[in-house]
């Protein structure tokens, strides 16, 4: 069984994340499956894609013992987040569960962010000693504006749904028994909208937000780089994998 299940039923891509028994971690193969179902143009006749998650949680982010091995490896995830914020169609996330890290930045990728008020969304990187990249920062600033940006980065401790769609960062909110229905709400009228109209303001929205990508980030990036190889990331993840508080020293 394949851990990204992507499937079409008319006018509707569905992804769904298909390892609840690691909490939806996203490790290599699942990064290409992801990928994969992204990369693929949508036929004519779709009109929108639906990521959902097996089980009780949406994503736990990137795997970390993955991550352990082969850090680089978190290039490939924007890789798969920036396929999914340009996919032709909209994009809707429904999230039933935690949604942290790598996690919360799939949900933000999506057009629309239909949560359960079960759900939580955060970046815990700051408590393992890692940090976000410029692609993935400059989407949490885009969505939360700088000052959640901060509670949010900067404190790393995950907000629930309703403050997330208090916010603004999430479209919609629903209690988990009406969680399927909400997104069907959704999702039924984006199919029922006129398909040139909704590739097209979807272009238009994509090529508004391109103006980030202009920036000079180089010197961050290695700011990035140096935290990424630290003693104190090393140390982080060793302690979230044995369930132990760090003990950082910053370097």
């Amino acid at each position: 069984m394949a851990k990204v299940e992507c499937t079409v039923e008319g006018a509707v891509r569905h992804v769904l994340l298909n390892r609840a028994d690691k909490r939806n971690a996203l490790d290599g193969e699942m990064v290409e499956q992801l990928r994969a179902a992204f990369s693929t143009p949508p036929a004519a006749d779709e009109r929108v894609a639906v990521i959902r998650a097996a089980g009780p949680v949406f994503c736990a982010g990137l795997d970390l013992r993955e991550r352990a091995r082969a850090p680089e490896g978190a290039s490939s995830i924007e890789q798969v987040l920036a396929a999914i914020e340009v996919f032709p169609l909209p994009v809707v996330g429904v999230v039933q569960g935690d949604a942290i890290a790598g996690g919360n930045e799939l949900a933000l990728h999506c057009d629309f962010v239909v949560a359960s008020t079960m759900a939580r969304f955060g970046m815990s990187l700051a408590q393992i000693g890692m940090s976000t990249s410029w692609f993935l920062t400059k989407k949490i600033i885009e969505v939360a504006g700088p000052v959640a940006a901060r509670r949010i980065l900067l404190l790393g401790e995950p907000l629930a749904a309703a403050e997330m769609h208090r916010l603004g960062m999430i479209s919609h909110l629903a209690e988990p028994e009406a969680l399927d229905a909400a997104a069907r709400t959704v999702v039924d009228r984006l199919v029922a909208n006129a398909p040139l109209s909704l590739r097209t303001m979807k272009a238009l929205i994509v090529r508004h937000m391109a103006f980030r990508d202009g920036i000079a980030h180089a010197d961050i990036d290695a700011m990035v780089e140096t935290v990424r190889t630290s003693a104190d990331a090393q140390e982080g993840i060793a302690a979230r994998l044995a369930k132990r508080a760090p003990k950082f020293t910053g370097r």
